[in-house]
């Protein structure tokens, strides 16, 4: 359970012809292992992997292509626990995040696995690790608005239908555009209902990123209690079973801007958690399910707020890689 709790995922593609193996892009997951790679977020390149963690990426990606001996495209899966990585798992295939890996690094990558797999030497395709000075924030696409039923949580099973990218100059603002793109915009200000199901440091650390940024922030009564004892001020909303006016009041009401909720694994508390997520989703009010998320999303606003950049062509992105 720690090392799900605490690893930090990663995503490596690469491309293998017979000695040499070719690694464009390391893209670093938001939500931490125990959710589906298909439904995490991702940023690329990556912001808070350590150069050691990188090159230890690199060399094991490096041994496990020659060793499978694979000619074009092979997406491997890792975990970082307190500096030490771990392979997840590896797939001599494309996964469904190349064209995306190939918007942001302005590499074909499917024209150039296809050419090696044809018998293309690989050096006469002039790869080469290039200074990408831009993000990109991959984001999955959910279908739960078709399925007002299904409670519209995350983990290890994979949901999503779809994907987009946003890119922008800083990761931060890069999230921030891949939320609105996959029609789920974070709030520039308004109201944060806080809903815990275990009370960490880094929970409290992410309320008082909303707190800072000037949200009003509502919590079930024992999160408000955890939030008081980290320095963030909560007034207390009631859970749906201790009257009104409770969490769903405020929901339809539209006095909230957006709602973090970390699913809890009682059964008791199952239905309420369930019950608050799917009136997020009827009301069309953001809703984020994870910690990690909702530090990455404090940290999109925050970048919003500043400059939200100028409209650039996916060209002019390319031009300034080096």
């Amino acid at each position: 359970d720690k090392f799900l709790e605490n690893a930090l995922e990663c995503e490596a593609d690469a491309i293998a012809d017979g000695e040499e193996v070719y690694i464009p892009a390391v893209m670093e997951h938001i939500e931490l292992a125990g959710v589906h790679s298909g439904d995490s977020a991702c940023i690329l390149p990556p912001v808070s992997i350590p150069p050691d963690a990188l090159a230890t990426i690199e060399a094991y990606t490096r041994k496990i292509a020659k060793a499978l001996k694979v000619c074009g495209l092979m997406n491997m899966q890792y975990a970082i626990e307190d500096g030490k990585v771990y392979v997840l798992e590896a797939n001599p295939r494309a996964s469904r995040t190349v064209p995306l890996v190939s918007k942001v690094c302005a590499i074909s990558m499917a024209n150039i696995a296809t050419r090696l797999m044809m018998g293309q030497p690989m050096k006469s395709l002039a790869l080469a690790n290039r200074r990408i000075p831009h993000f990109g924030a991959k984001e999955a696409v959910f279908p739960f608005d078709k399925f007002m039923e299904v409670d519209p949580v995350l983990g290890p099973e994979m949901r999503s239908t779809g994907e987009v990218l946003g890119l922008a100059k800083s990761d931060a603002l890069a999230f921030y555009k891949s939320q609105e793109a996959a029609g789920a915009k974070l709030p520039d200000d308004g109201a944060v209902l806080i809903s815990l199901s275990e009370k960490k440091e880094n929970a409290g650390r992410a309320a008082r990123e909303f707190a800072d940024l000037g949200f009003k922030v509502f919590a079930t009564e024992g999160t408000a209690a955890f939030l008081a004892r980290h320095g963030v001020q909560a007034e207390v909303v009631r859970k749906i079973d201790e009257g009104r006016p409770n969490v769903l009041d405020y929901i339809v009401n539209g006095q909230l801007s957006i709602i973090i909720n970390t699913p809890s694994p009682r059964r008791d508390a199952l239905a309420d958690d369930a019950s608050i997520r799917k009136a997020a989703l009827k009301y069309k009010v953001p809703y984020i399910t994870t910690v990690a998320g909702a530090h990455a999303s404090a940290r999109g606003i925050a970048a919003a707020r500043k400059d939200k950049g100028a409209v650039r062509s996916l060209q002019e992105y390319h031009r300034a890689i080096r």
